[in-house]
C-alpha cells in the first residue's frame, strides 16, 4: 500500500514538473514572438525615418541618415546571406563568425551615428563627418565582400551539380537509345516464319485457281447430303397460302 502512494506521488510531482516545463516553454516561444515582432517592428519605423532624412534637404542630418541607412542594408543584407547559406554549407561558419566580429564594430558605429544626429553641435558633427563616412565605407566594404564571396560560392556549386547532372543525363539518354542488335526469341520466330513464306514465293494463277477448285471440292465432299422433304410431314401455316388444284379444260 505504501509502495502504491509513493508511485502516485512520484508521477504527481513528474507531471506537475511536465507541466511547468511546458508552459515556461511556451511562454518564452510566445515572448521571442513578440519580441521579434517588436524588434521587426522598430526596425522598419527606423528605416523609413531614414529614408525620409535622407530625401530631405542636404545637410549634415541628411548625410548622417544616408550613412546609417547604408550600413544597416549591407550588414542585415550579409547576415541573411550567411546565415542561409551556413545551413547548407558548413565551411561559410567561420565566415558568419567573422561577420559576428564585424557586427559589433557595426552597431558601435550606428550608436555614434544615432548620437551624432542628436548633437545640437552641427558644426562639430560637420567635423567629424569625414570620419564617419570611412568607417561606415570599411565596414560596409567588408560586409559586402562576404555576401559577395557566399554567394559567388553557392552559385558555384550550383554550376557544379547542373554539369554533373547533366553529364550523367547525357550518359543515361545515350544508353536509352541504344538498342541491342540480338533479335529476341519471338522476333527470331516471327523473322523465322516470314523468311519461310517468302522462300516459298507467290504461288501462280494457274496454282491458286487449283488450290480454290480444290478447297471448294472438299467442302462439298464435307457438306452433309440434303434429304427430300415428306409431304406427309409437311406442316402447313396460317399464312402460307393454298395451293389451288389443277384444272384442265
Amino acid at each position: 500500500m505504501e509502495a502504491a502512494i509513493l508511485i502516485l506521488a512520484l508521477l504527481f510531482v513528474a507531471f506537475v514538473a511536465l507541466g511547468v516545463y511546458v508552459t515556461v516553454k511556451v511562454v518564452k516561444g510566445v515572448k521571442r514572438g513578440v519580441d521579434r515582432t517588436l524588434t521587426q517592428a522598430r526596425r522598419t519605423v527606423e528605416d523609413t525615418t531614414l529614408r525620409a532624412k535622407s530625401y530631405g534637404p542636404g545637410g549634415v542630418v541628411a548625410e548622417l541618415a544616408q550613412l546609417r541607412l547604408s550600413l544597416r542594408t549591407s550588414m542585415r543584407a550579409t547576415q541573411e546571406a550567411l546565415e542561409a547559406g551556413a545551413r547548407e554549407d558548413a565551411s561559410l561558419k567561420e565566415s558568419l563568425e567573422l561577420f559576428r566580429r564585424l557586427s559589433a564594430h557595426g552597431h558601435e558605429l550606428d550608436d555614434d551615428l544615432r548620437r551624432m544626429e542628436r548633437d545640437p553641435d552641427r558644426a562639430r558633427v560637420a567635423e567629424q563627418l569625414p570620419g564617419l563616412r570611412e568607417r561606415t565605407q570599411r565596414i560596409t566594404h567588408s560586409a559586402d565582400s562576404l555576401r559577395w564571396a557566399a554567394r559567388d560560392r553557392a552559385r558555384r556549386f550550383a554550376d557544379d551539380e547542373l554539369e554533373t547532372l547533366s553529364a550523367q543525363i547525357d550518359i543515361e539518354a545515350g544508353a536509352l537509345r541504344h538498342w541491342s542488335a540480338e533479335p529476341s526469341a519471338s522476333s527470331s520466330t516471327s523473322s523465322d516464319s516470314s523468311a519461310g513464306r517468302a522462300e516459298q514465293g507467290w504461288p501462280t494463277e494457274a496454282e491458286a485457281e487449283a488450290q480454290a477448285d480444290r478447297g471448294a471440292a472438299s467442302a462439298q465432299g464435307e457438306r452433309p447430303a440434303i434429304t427430300a422433304p415428306d409431304p406427309r410431314q409437311s406442316h402447313v401455316y396460317s399464312w402460307q397460302k393454298t395451293t389451288r388444284p389443277e384444272t384442265t379444260n
